[in-house]
């Protein structure tokens, strides 16, 4: 059958006898592989459609196991990330990560509506980029289902001040719970709550993500946070090892 949808293109691969593999991020249907046809030859509209960092419209043939894009237009091209390194490494970061994160067929339309959002932000953002990112994944671990626990002790579920965060009990630790933790385990996926990083985390979950416009982090508590939620999301997406990664 025919449909069609907008999504955002995550990748694109080249395959044989000139056709692509186009992996969208669809607001209808979720992460779906599509084949297709159109080529580069006279730049048409359908095939600047295809490229990475590209949010448009997909006209799609639909059959029982896979997708086709018979035709394509451009909604929005985010043109001016790929002119600037830094914004373009982080915006690659984001696709593989989200790409990674979402399950294939799903539809996540909060999630859509983060990653257009994000997009946005970054075409126009001239520092901090970081910061930025950091807060995008952590909005996508509340939209996923899986936000730390941020308010209670996650071994004795008492309203406590934090003293750490553990990756393996998904949130704050109290300061009684983390003397037997360290104890008993000596836990290296246990990260001290300094530099304020759990009001941090909490701001990110509860507010939009135009909010953080003009935050910037500084360089102990981005670095700290970073390796935070790069060790969560290999623990609870089992996202690790990503080719972009090294690069921001």
């Amino acid at each position: 059958m025919l449909t069609d949808t907008e999504a955002i293109v995550l990748r694109q691969v080249k395959t044989s006898y000139g056709r692509k593999m186009i992996l969208l991020f669809s607001k209808r249907y979720g992460k779906i592989s599509a084949g297709t046809g159109i080529g580069e030859k006279g730049r048409s509209k359908s095939s600047l459609a295809l490229r990475p960092f590209t949010y448009g419209r997909y006209e799609l043939f639909k059959n029982k196991d896979s997708y086709n894009i018979n035709a394509a237009e451009v909604i929005k091209s985010y043109y001016k990330i790929g002119e600037d390194v830094d914004k373009y490494m982080n915006g690659a970061y984001v696709l593989e990560f989200t790409e990674k994160a979402l399950a294939e067929e799903v539809p996540a339309p909060a999630v859509f509506r983060l990653m257009t959002e994000f997009f946005d932000m970054l075409e126009t953002r001239d520092k901090a980029i970081g910061t930025l990112v950091l807060a995008y994944q952590v909005k996508l671990f509340r939209y996923l289902g899986i936000m730390p626990e941020l308010e209670r002790c996650t071994v004795c579920g008492e309203e406590k001040d934090a003293a750490a965060f553990s990756i393996k009990d998904g949130g704050i630790v109290c300061d009684d719970c983390l003397r037997n933790l360290e104890n008993s385990d000596n836990d290296t996926l246990i990260y001290d709550a300094g530099f304020g990083i759990v009001n941090i985390l909490r701001y990110f979950t509860v507010n939009p993500l135009k909010s953080i416009e003009k935050l910037a982090l500084k360089e102990d508590a981005g670095r700290l946070l970073q390796r935070l939620v790069r060790e969560y999301a290999a623990h609870y997406l089992d996202i690790s090892e990503l080719k972009s990664e090294k690069l921001v």
